[in-house]
């Protein structure tokens, strides 16, 4: 192909998505669904950009343990629940108002059925851009994600009352050094939190339903 009729298309074709941005006719907006293409095409980058981080990860024996499970069950209520939600919990303002909806780990969504236990640890660890997934690396040990990565490994299919039972009383925990001036709850390194933290499902549940 004749190199003028490359660039004079590249060129062409830089300047239309300049007008495209510059006079604002992508919708940034969360309620303007991508179209079906975009979707494909963004997933696949995601799933190759978390593929190819995720690949050398080396995944703990003890991620079967009751410990390792009970622990990482207190921290998704405290942290991921609001988002991702529990079993028999209501749909939260937080999981309907975000796009791309939060997967809802408890039930069988067969585009999450592949993700690796690796995968799952990188995007706590790191989170995921443009789509309001946090990264909870710095504020939580690896041992501390390992543990969400074990509940998440058993919470498929879980029951309400299960789920009662491993969270208990709740509990979040930090990683060391993260001080109670940077922490959002206000408490001390691996305390129980308490007063400013859901840690029910029936609290949950009250706090996605209020009246407006």
């Amino acid at each position: 192909m004749n190199p003028l009729k490359i660039f004079s298309f590249l060129l062409t074709s830089i300047i239309i998505a300049f007008l495209i941005i510059w006079f604002g006719l992508f919708n940034i907006s969360a309620k303007e669904k991508h179209w079906e293409i975009t979707t494909i095409l963004l997933e696949f980058i995601r799933e190759r950009s978390i593929e190819v981080r995720a690949e050398d990860i080396q995944i703990p024996n003890t991620l079967s343990t009751p410990e390792m499970i009970s622990n990482g069950a207190k921290n998704f209520d405290a942290m991921c629940a609001q988002c991702h939600l529990a079993p028999e919990m209501e749909p939260t303002e937080l999981h309907l108002g975000l796009y791309p909806q939060p997967p809802i780990f408890y039930k069988a969504e067969k585009k999450h059925e592949t993700h690796g236990l690796a995968n799952t640890f990188w995007v706590i660890q790191n989170g995921l851009k443009l789509t309001g997934m946090p990264a909870w690396g710095d504020f939580h040990t690896d041992t501390q994600i390992w543990e969400m990565v074990a509940f998440l490994n058993v919470l498929k299919g879980m029951s309400a009352t299960e789920y009662r039972k491993l969270v208990g009383e709740g509990g979040h925990t930090h990683k060391e050094g993260f001080t109670h001036s940077e922490k959002p709850h206000g408490t001390d390194t691996h305390q129980t939190e308490t007063g400013h933290h859901i840690n029910s499902i029936d609290d949950h549940t009250t706090h996605g339903t209020h009246d407006h």
